[in-house]
């Protein structure tokens, strides 16, 4: 059969989908974009927040259009949104015909067959768009006191499961673990996820040349936190030899890091980002405040001294390191001396990368129980204030790098423009960073995929211009 696949939310959800459509072709099935012409639909699902659950539940409506007027059979709703409103998406979308939570990623071809009982309980190519429905009410979590909580998931994918890149040939995300063990109150994902888990090194080593030998250039190592990996097994230290046996893979040209719990990054893990040539200097370190009393209420496990002494040390050991980080504001009993203290911290450590968040108030978390009680304005406000912050900040240092010569990795041409070539630096991570735009140039010459020297003529906010130096 034809398969169309939405995927929704974070590069680890990105991932699960790869799966599911590298087990669908597997399975003999033919891969297509065009929605109308999909037999079978699968709707990858994020829960994370109150706006990823309304994009979750838009996209299911939009694709159940096509069980009316396209092709599709059968419509399946896999990943977070299923996992927490299984009873729930079935009751208020009767066109679904199989919920798979984030465990079952491998019963994905018994769904598509029909085989899987419905439980009694974006910049991926395959995606696509058809014509909106109104939505249901909000869904709502719905429990009995007589059922026992359904288990937490357990699966992870291993180097022998077939996966179908949804991202551009030259770069490829590679889970390293799977769940989490924290408490944050303001998170879900370790009841979504389950307990953390790692892959064995010699299963991600074994993918990651797979990956180089089809053409990947960057690989990007993701989790729920990348610097636990290895420490569910009792196996400190993992993630250094880690990085040391990828850096000596043949094709490979850059390795990046993403999400780095500040509590678990060590010297070993510094040392090897300092050492290892392929390894990009980049630490993506989301500390989501610098007020100590909201550290506090968010079951952080750090404090603003904490983290000045870490970033201090990161700096020292790794120089030219480039920061990223993201922060919440509004969180229940923020304060305005709670921003001040924020913006005073981001003032002081000059990240590369900044992204706010406004608090989302999420049932099954801790902070639930919280009263929500920064009004949503004033969240907006708040986000507004650092976010401007950051941008003269980034828009100062993006000027003093008119003239410097660099190296970029090269994605392909502007969506704005044909003749603008879009590239990245090692400091800028593919979706999430701004980006380096080439002009003077002729774009055939610069495929995506491939390296180019270049010098930095202009700055643009966030972004740069840049020539090439031939």
């Amino acid at each position: 059969m034809k398969i169309g696949l939405v995927s929704l939310g974070c590069p680890k959800n990105l991932v699960d989908s790869e799966v599911m459509l590298g087990l669908a072709e597997r399975d003999g099935h033919k891969l297509t974009a065009d929605a109308s012409d999909a037999e079978v639909i699968v709707v990858n699902t994020c829960a994370f927040i109150d706006k990823a659950k309304q994009e979750s539940v838009d996209a299911i409506l939009e694709m159940a259009q096509h069980k009316k007027g396209g092709a599709c059979r059968r419509l399946i709703v896999t990943g977070c949104l299923a996992e927490r409103y299984r009873e729930e998406l079935k009751r208020e979308i009767p066109e679904i015909d199989a919920v798979l939570g984030t465990g079952e990623v491998p019963d994905i071809v018994d769904a598509i067959h029909g085989n899987k009982r419905a439980p009694v309980a974006a910049v991926a190519p395959l995606v696509f768009h058809g014509p909106a429905r109104t939505a249901p009410a909000r869904l709502t979590h719905s429990t009995h006191p007589d059922l026992p909580d359904p288990p937490r998931p357990t699966y992870i994918y291993d180097a022998d499961t077939p996966r179908q890149l949804a991202t551009p040939g030259h770069y490829a995300y590679l889970k390293i673990a799977e769940g989490c063990d924290y408490k944050c109150a303001f998170c879900i994902i370790p009841t979504l996820r389950g307990q953390y888990r790692s892959r064995r090194a010699e299963s991600v080593v074994r993918e990651a040349e797979a990956l180089a030998a089809r053409g990947v250039r960057e690989l990007l190592l993701i989790s729920q936190d990348t610097t636990f990996y290895g420490v569910d097994r009792g196996e400190r230290g993992a993630l250094a030899r880690l990085l040391r046996d990828l850096n000596a893979i043949d094709g490979l040209v850059w390795i990046r890091l993403l999400y780095l719990y500040p509590t678990t990054i060590d010297e070993a893990t510094l040392a090897a980002m300092a050492d290892c040539d392929k390894v990009c200097k980049y630490i993506d370190l989301p500390l989501q405040h610098a007020s100590n009393a909201v550290l506090k209420r968010m079951k952080r496990p750090g404090t603003r001294q904490n983290y000045d002494r870490l970033l201090e040390g990161i700096r020292s050991r790794v120089p030219g390191v480039s920061l990223r980080t993201t922060f919440i504001v509004g969180f229940p009993g923020e304060t305005e001396a709670d921003v001040d203290e924020l913006t005073r911290f981001v003032n002081d450590h000059a990240f590369d990368h900044v992204g706010v968040f406004t608090y989302s108030h999420e049932e099954g978390t801790s902070a639930h129980a919280l009263e929500d009680d920064v009004p949503v304005a004033e969240k907006r406000a708040r986000r507004n204030r650092v976010m401007s912050l950051q941008k003269r900040l980034a828009a100062g240092r993006q000027r003093r790098r008119i003239g410097e010569r660099t190296h970029v990795l090269v994605d392909g041409p502007s969506a704005d423009h044909p003749l603008v070539v879009r590239a990245r630096l090692a400091s800028q991570a593919p979706e999430i960073d701004a980006a380096v735009y080439l002009t003077e140039c002729d774009p055939s010459s610069f495929g995506p995929g491939t390296f180019a020297e270049v010098e930095i003529v202009a700055a643009r906010g966030y972004d740069l211009l840049a020539r090439p130096v031939l």
